[in-house]
């Protein structure tokens, strides 16, 4: 990992002078250092001191491991995932179960979907019917959403909206159609902020009939992208009760593709590798360089772009998914990584951040079937504009509903309000890093609710109830408020619909892309246009799993 320092202004320079409290060991990571209740503190920089008043603290609710006092020798190894072609009416059996993995030197248990790390990559045909049999083996109740998939309602795998949870020992078995082409995901509904980070994850692609959707390439690769908090001792505990890390959501330490820390590719001179890239991080946005190699973007979650485009980076929030092309003309080593602007709030300094997620060796020799006449053009979708044109209509008018973002806290340690109180007087649109892990790891959700508020009633989270019909066309306002106890970015996702993102802070947006999740940085204002075609009970969210334990949720209908 390469990292530089750039000092800038903030009124928590002064904290600076605060006592370094953390044992640090000899590469300036933190030591594991454990505490009260089976808790261990997370790894801080050696540059984040810890706030004074605070040593000891631990948080309010008890540590969850999986598997405690269990030999992860007694679990059977988590297998990579697997490619499951199905075809229409085709079913799978799909356990839940725990497994053994071994992350960055540290053998754990942890969860799989079907014996695999991430789960199974189901592919089915556009338009298809694939059925899939859910037994639960893990000593947690379970449910599988079937995320950006416009499916039946009662098998969108909300718990106590659309089906009851999945016990220890019980089996529940989804119908899932999936009518739209290109790259889903699938995970739990139930204590995600956990089961997802163990492991419960997996894509699902939908093949389109025309060979000719996104055009030629010469290899296809799928990057799940994802983080772990891990110290010297493995992972750091899990809250039990209710989530911890529910002020920034839990960041991990140590990043992985495809739950590998060192994942390597090989390609030859001029190759064009297609990227199907998911985010199943909690809380982490990645932004994805590909060194020196030319990048267009092709798709997001539920369709292609009206026209493809040049892109220098892909910024992908948790939840999103993102179809790019990328030619690598020189020979070498490219590092595909997560290049970002860090921010440490101690001490009032942003950084260049860069941790490879990737290596790929570009071999001296000419791939076979040169595609670089195909890779230079820009293709326009016609087939995406028509179906937008149908909506254009809708877009300069006033917003239906208008929903603001804010939080509200309770019974925190002293030190960290006083410190929020400072921090807050300068707030970053988007929160790259965990720049305060202390105080994140010992905010919980039974201290914080992250408020989702419309704006013309004054209801909030569960409270509000919106009500439409089948195929009424919905303009929604999202503020993300700075004015609050901690602005944070979310990914907004809304459940079994699509929709367009028209502006960002009044910017028109030139090249749509159907969306289930988009992200809001603070201080802006995001217009989304939802097409309300499928009739049941929805969910709207924030996918930072901490902020969705936390309150930042709420249901509506869309009537038959």
């Amino acid at each position: 990992m390469r990292r530089t320092r750039n000092v800038a202004v903030s009124a928590l320079a002064l904290a600076a002078a605060l006592p370094l409290q953390a044992q640090m060991d000899h590469s300036g990571h933190a030591m594991p250092m454990d505490m009260a209740g089976g808790w261990r503190m997370p790894p801080m920089d050696m540059e984040m001191p810890m706030l004074p008043g605070l040593e000891g603290a631990v948080p309010v609710v008890g540590p969850f491991l999986p598997g405690m006092g269990m030999d992860p020798a007694m679990l059977p190894e988590a297998r990579p995932s697997e490619l499951v072609a199905m075809a229409d009416g085709d079913t799978l059996d799909l356990p839940v179960s725990m497994v053994r993995r071994t992350i960055a030197g540290h053998e754990m248990v942890m969860f799989g979907y079907g014996g695999q790390y991430p789960g199974p990559l189901i592919q089915a045909p556009q338009g298809a019917t694939v059925v899939v049999r859910v037994t639960n083996e893990i000593q947690m109740p379970t449910t599988i959403h079937w995320h950006g998939i416009r499916i039946d309602n009662r098998f969108d795998g909300v718990p106590g909206v659309t089906q009851d949870p999945i016990g220890p020992g019980e089996s529940f078995t989804y119908e899932v159609n999936v009518p739209d082409a290109g790259m889903f995901w699938y995970h739990p509904h139930v204590r995600e902020d956990v089961q997802q980070d163990l492991g419960l994850f997996g894509n699902l692609l939908v093949t389109s009939p025309d060979p000719d959707y996104y055009g030629p390439t010469n290899r296809e690769e799928v990057f799940v992208l994802d983080d772990m908090l891990l110290d010297a001792q493995g992972p750091i505990p899990w809250g039990q009760e209710s989530p911890t890390h529910a002020l920034m959501g839990r960041f991990g330490n140590v990043l992985m593709v495809n739950g590998l820390t060192d994942h390597a590719l090989e390609v030859r001179r001029g190759e064009v590798v297609r990227f199907y890239l998911t985010n199943v991080a909690n809380s982490r946005t990645f932004n994805v360089t590909f060194g020196g190699a030319r990048v267009k973007i092709l798709a997001s979650d539920v369709s292609r772009y009206e026209r493809e485009q040049w892109v220098e980076s892909v910024v992908i929030a948790p939840a999103e998914r993102y179809v790019v092309d990328v030619r690598f003309d020189e020979p070498g080593e490219v590092a595909i990584a997560n290049s970002i602007q860090a921010v440490n709030h101690f001490r009032g300094t942003f950084y260049p951040e860069v941790d490879t997620l990737s290596r790929v060796t570009v071999l001296d020799e000419p791939v076979a079937d040169d595609l670089g006449e195909a890779f230079v053009s820009l293709r326009e979708h016609t087939a995406v504009q028509a179906d937008i044109d149908a909506f254009r209509e809708h877009f300069d008018r006033e917003p239906d509903h208008e929903l603001v973002t804010t939080v509200r806290v309770q019974d925190l340690p002293l030190p960290i309000v006083q410190s929020m109180e400072m921090d807050t007087l300068y707030v970053p649109p988007m929160e790259w890093n965990d720049a305060m892990p202390m105080m994140n790891w010992l905010s919980t959700a039974e201290q914080v609710e992250w408020v989702l508020r419309d704006s013309a009633t004054g209801a909030e989270n569960g409270d509000i109830h919106w009500t439409f019909r089948q195929g009424d066309v919905v303009k929604i306002r999202v503020f993300n408020t700075p004015e609050s106890f901690h602005p944070m970015n979310h990914p907004i996702h809304i459940h079994g619909q699509r929709f367009l993102v028209l502006s960002m802070d009044g910017v028109e947006n030139r090249n749509l892309v159907w969306k289930d999740t988009a992200i809001v940085p603070v201080g802006s204002t995001m217009d989304v246009l939802v097409e309300m075609s499928n009739p049941g009970e929805w969910m709207l969210h924030c996918h930072i799993a901490e902020h969705l334990h936390a309150g930042m949720m709420f249901g509506f209908t869309v009537e038959g």
